[in-house]
């Protein structure tokens, strides 16, 4: 099964942090799971560490290729196709970090590990 991490799965998971649920950690850790972290966390992980809304995650934004690396989670790239498909999304989600998982998610047909309620409201597979 292939899954994708939301930016507060992926933190959660490198942080160990309680936060993330049973399920999550289960699919995360099944070996037989290919499990996702987008570009676009990257960038946002980034940029919001970089405007001090995200102080703790200096280790990832400086580290983020190594740790994954350790974690076994892969990259899905942003392709123009899934950009358009990001753009194109109807609904008042204005937050472009979310629209491109939410995209990715829709066009890779694959489930998304996430607490946001926002994500409920478009045509993807929500696991929590």
């Amino acid at each position: 099964m292939r899954v994708l991490l939301d930016t507060h799965a992926l933190l959660w998971w490198l942080f160990n942090d309680p936060k993330l649920s049973q399920l999550a950690r289960d699919l995360i850790k099944e070996p037989g799971n290919t499990v996702l972290m987008s570009s676009a966390s990257a960038w946002e992980i980034a940029t919001k560490y970089r405007l001090g809304k995200l102080p703790e995650a200096g280790e990832v934004a400086q580290n983020l290729p190594e740790l994954l690396r350790t974690a076994r989670i892969d990259v899905l790239p942003i392709s123009v196709e899934h950009a358009l498909a990001a753009g194109h999304l109807p609904g008042p989600h204005r937050d472009p970090f979310d629209r491109m998982l939410i995209a990715q998610a829709q066009l890779e047909r694959i489930p998304i590990i996430t607490t946001d309620g926002e994500f409920s409201k478009y045509d993807v597979q929500i696991m929590w």
